[in-house]
C-alpha cells in the first residue's frame, strides 16, 4: 500500500504539470518547461538523496551535457564554451521554469562544428599519409581541454584519422605479405591506403549523417532532461516513450514485434533470421538478407531508416499487439515491396534461466545460467526467475547432480522480489535484504517458506558485471555461508529504483505520452549490515579480472551515491557454513597455484597499461606494438578456452525442448551456447569448487 500510494502521488505531479500546461497555454509556458519542471519536482520531494538545484548544480549540468555532446572534446571549439557560458550559473532558473533555451544553442552550435568537421575529415582523407614520420596521438586524454582553433582541432583529427587508417592499412599490408584476402591480388600499397581512407571516410560519413537524422530537437530535450536527473545518482533515468517499453521489454523477456532479428550490414539494416511461427515468417514476403527502407506506424507516414542504427529501427517496428506496422523493403535482386504485419507477442526465452549437465572426475554438476533476475507480473503466468530457476534446479535433481553452479556473470538485476523468492530455494528461512528510504528504518524482505528445494553443495560464479539482484543473491548466500562466490569483484549498484508512468497510455505504442521517470527511492543492505552500494560482493574466491581497467564499476562513478551501512538482521547461518569456509581456504590455496589464470592476471595488467598509452602513428612502431598486443590477446583467447571442453549435456527436458524444436535457429543458438560453456576456464573453476564441496560434504557426512 505505501508503495502504490508513493507511485499514485508522484503520477499526479504528472497529470498536474500537463493540466497547468492546458491552462496556461496562453501564457506561452511550453510542455518542455512543464513536463521539466513536474520531474524536477518528483526528484526533490522523492529521490533518496536529491541534489540542490542551484547555481553549482546548473554548472555540473552545463559541463555534463557539453560532455554528453562531444566527450572526447574534438568537435566543440574552447571559443563554444565561453560562448554558452552564459548559460552557466542560468540552468537551474531554466529547470526550475525560466524559458529553456540552453540546449538548443549547444545542438545549434554542434550542428555548426558537425558540418566542419566532416570537411575536415573529407578534405585529410582525400590525400595520402604519411606514416614514415614519426608522431604519436593519445586518444584517451581525460584532461583535455576543448581546441583552441580551428586550426589546432583540425591537426588532432589529422592524427586521429591516421590512426583509423593505419589500422586498417597495416591489416592489409598484413592480408598482402601473407598472400591471404582481396589485398593479395598485386595492389600497390598505394591502392591499399586509398582503400583504407576510403573505409574510414564511409564510417565516419554512416556515423554523422546518422547523428544528424536522430539528434532532432525531441532528442535533444530527452537528452538534457537525462542529463538532470543523472546527476541525482547513475540509475535515475528519464525514458521517452519508445525507451520505456524497451525497459519494459528486459524485464519481462517479452515484445511485441514481426519476429525478425536485424543487422547492420554496411548502413543498411537487413533481416539477420526470422523466427519460425512469427508474423514475419508466416507473411512469407520477407527472407534473409531483404533491406528494410522504411517504417511506417499503419498508415501513417512511412520514416526512412536509411542510417538509422539497427537499435533505433527496432523502436519504430516492436509496438503494441495487434497494431500494424508497414515495411517498405528491397530485396537482393533490388526488387522492392510493402510489406504489412501485425504485431504480435515475441518471447525472448534466450533471455531465460537455462541448465545443463557438466561430468568431471566422476562427478555430475549441475549448470544454472540466469541473464537476468526478470518477472512479468501482468500475465498470471508470465515467466519468473525465481520459477523458472526451481525449474532447472527440479530438472537437474532428477539428473542426479551431486552440486550446482549458478552463473550471474554479466547478470545487471532486476526483480527484487525475484531475488528474495530465489534465495528461498536454498536457505530455510530469513532475512534476505534490507531496503530503506531515506526517511523511514529498514524494512527486511525475508523468506518465510521453511521448505528448501535445494541443499546440496552450491557455488555462485559472478564477474563485475554482476549488478544489484545479482549482488543481493551473491551477498545473502555468502552471508548465509550457504555456498561459495567465485569470480571478480561485482559492480556495485546498491539502490533500488522504480518506474513511474507520465501521462495517459498511447495506444499505438501502448507507452505513457510522456514516457516515464525511473528514480531511485530506496537503498538495500545485506543482511549483515553493509550495503553493497559502490563496494559491491567481494567473492570468497577472486579470478582475475579482464575488464578492471575500464573503470565503469558504480565506484567509479562521480554521481554514485555513498556507502554506509546499517545494524544487522537477525539470521542464522547455515549448517554447512563452516564446510564452505573450509573449501574457500583450500581452494584459494590451489587457484593461486594456477597457471593459467596466473598468467591471465598478468597479460591483463599489462594490456591494461597499454590501454592508455599514446599511440604511435609511423607504420613500423605501431606494427611493432600492435604484433605485441594481438600476441597477448591470442595467448589469453588460447587461456579462456580448455585445452579438453569439459563433458556438458543439456537435461532430458531440454533434450527435448531444444533438439527437437521445430525453430532450427532456435536449436543451434542453444547449442552454440552448450559449446561455448563447455570450453570456459572460469566455469571449469567453479565446477572444480563445487567438486571440492561435494567432497567435503560427503566426507563430513561420513
Amino acid at each position: 500500500m505505501v508503495k502504490g500510494g508513493l507511485i499514485a502521488a508522484c503520477i499526479g505531479v504528472i497529470f498536474i504539470g500537463v493540466l497547468a500546461f492546458n491552462k496556461q497555454q496562453q501564457q506561452n509556458i511550453t510542455k518542455e518547461q512543464v513536463l521539466l519542471g513536474a520531474i524536477v519536482q518528483i526528484l526533490e520531494s522523492k529521490h533518496f538523496d536529491p541534489q540542490d538545484i542551484n547555481d553549482a548544480f546548473s554548472n555540473r549540468v552545463f559541463d555534463d551535457y557539453l560532455k554528453m555532446l562531444n566527450p572526447d572534446k574534438d568537435i566543440f571549439l574552447r571559443e563554444d564554451s565561453a560562448l554558452l557560458s552564459i548559460y552557466r550559473n542560468k540552468l537551474d532558473d531554466e529547470i526550475k521554469g525560466d524559458p529553456v533555451l540552453f540546449y538548443k544553442k549547444a545542438a545549434m552550435l554542434y550542428f555548426q562544428r558537425l558540418d566542419e568537421i566532416m570537411a575536415d575529415y573529407t578534405s585529410i582523407l582525400s590525400q595520402p599519409l604519411d606514416f614514415s614520420i614519426d608522431e604519436t596521438v593519445n586518444l584517451s586524454d581525460r584532461d583535455k581541454a576543448f581546441a583552441a582553433s580551428t586550426i589546432e582541432r583540425k591537426d588532432f583529427w589529422r592524427r586521429k584519422l591516421k590512426y583509423s587508417v593505419l589500422e586498417r592499412y597495416s591489416d592489409m599490408l598484413e592480408q598482402k605479405q601473407k598472400n591471404i584476402g582481396d589485398t593479395a591480388l598485386n595492389k600497390p600499397d598505394e591502392q591499399l591506403q586509398l582503400e583504407a581512407r576510403k573505409k574510414v571516410q564511409t564510417m565516419l560519413d554512416r556515423n554523422f549523417n546518422r547523428q544528424k537524422l536522430i539528434f532532432t530537437e525531441q532528442e535533444q530535450f530527452n537528452s538534457f532532461i537525462n542529463v538532470i536527473v543523472k546527476l541525482m545518482d547513475p540509475h535515475s533515468e528519464f525514458f521517452p516513450p519508445t525507451e520505456k517499453r524497451g525497459f519494459d521489454e528486459d524485464m519481462t523477456g517479452r515484445f511485441y514485434g514481426i519476429g525478425a532479428q536485424l543487422k547492420d550490414d554496411d548502413g543498411s539494416i537487413k533481416i539477420a533470421s526470422l523466427m519460425t511461427g512469427s508474423p514475419a515468417w508466416k507473411s512469407g514476403n520477407i527472407s534473409v538478407n531483404d533491406e528494410i527502407i522504411k517504417v511506417a506506424q499503419g498508415n501513417a507516414e512511412p520514416i526512412d531508416v536509411r542510417g538509422y542504427a539497427v537499435t533505433d529501427a527496432v523502436k519504430l517496428i516492436r509496438g503494441s499487439q495487434g497494431t500494424e506496422v508497414s515495411l517498405t523493403m528491397r530485396s537482393p535482386d533490388g526488387a522492392t515491396k510493402v510489406v504489412k504485419l501485425i504485431r504480435d507477442e515475441i518471447v525472448q526465452d534466450e533471455q531465460f534461466a537455462r541448465s545443463a549437465v557438466i561430468d568431471k572426475d566422476g562427478k555430475k554438476t549441475g549448470y544454472i545460467f540466469l541473464p537476468d533476475f526478470y518477472a512479468d507480473y501482468d500475465r498470471p503466468n508470465g515467466n519468473r526467475c525465481s520459477q523458472d530457476v526451481a525449474n532447472e534446479v527440479v530438472k537437474l535433481k532428477k539428473e542426479n547432480v551431486s552440486g550446482i553452479v549458478i552463473d550471474l556473470r554479466n547478470n545487471g538485476g532486476g526483480s527484487l522480489n525475484e531475488v528474495v523468492l530465489m534465495v528461498g530455494l536454498f536457505i530455510k528461512s530469513g532475512p534476505v535484504v534490507q531496503v530503506a528510504d531515506k526517511n523511514a528504518s529498514p524494512n527486511i524482505l525475508a523468506d518465510k517458506d521453511e521448505s528448501v528445494l535445494y541443499d546440496g553443495p552450491l557455488t555462485v560464479l559472478v564477474n563485475e558485471f554482476s549488478a544489484s539482484a545479482s549482488e543481493i543473491f551473491a551477498a545473502a548466500i555468502q552471508d548465509y555461508g550457504r555456498g561459495v562466490i567465485i569470480g571478480s569483484p561485482t559492480y556495485g549498484k546498491g539502490t533500488v529504483q522504480r518506474t513511474l508512468p507520465l501521462g495517459k497510455i498511447d495506444y499505438n505504442t501502448g507507452m505513457p505520452e510522456y514516457g516515464a521517470l525511473k528514480i531511485t527511492f530506496e537503498k538495500f543492505y545485506r543482511v549483515n549490515g553493509g550495503s553493497t552500494q559502490r563496494e559491491g560482493v567481494v567473492p570468497d574466491i577472486i579470478l582475475p579480472d579482464p575488464f578492471d581497467h575500464l573503470k565503469f564499476r558504480e565506484r567509479d562513478n562521480p554521481t554514485a551515491l555513498v556507502w554506509d551501512q546499517i545494524a544487522k538482521a537477525q539470521y542464522t547461518l547455515c549448517k554447512e557454513a563452516l564446510l564452505v569456509q573450509q573449501v574457500t581456504k583450500q581452494e584459494v590455496e590451489t587457484l593461486s597455484g594456477n597457471s593459467r589464470f596466473a598468467l591471465l592476471k598478468e597479460n591483463y595488467n599489462w594490456l591494461n597499461q597499454k590501454n592508455d598509452q599514446v599511440y604511435n602513428l609511423q607504420l613500423e612502431a605501431f606494427k611493432k606494438e600492435q604484433a605485441e598486443i594481438r600476441k597477448t590477446i591470442q595467448q589469453n583467447e588460447g587461456l579462456l578456452n580448455l585445452t579438453d571442453p569439459l563433458t556438458i549435456a543439456p537435461t532430458k527436458v531440454d533434450n527435448e525442448k531444444f533438439y527437437n524444436n521445430p525453430d532450427k535457429t532456435k536449436g543451434d543458438r542453444y547449442l552454440d551456447w552448450l559449446k561455448r560453456v563447455q570450453r570456459d576456464i572460469y566455469v571449469d573453476a567453479a565446477v572444480d569448487v563445487t567438486n571440492s564441496l561435494i567432497r567435503t560434504y560427503t566426507a563430513s557426512a561420513n
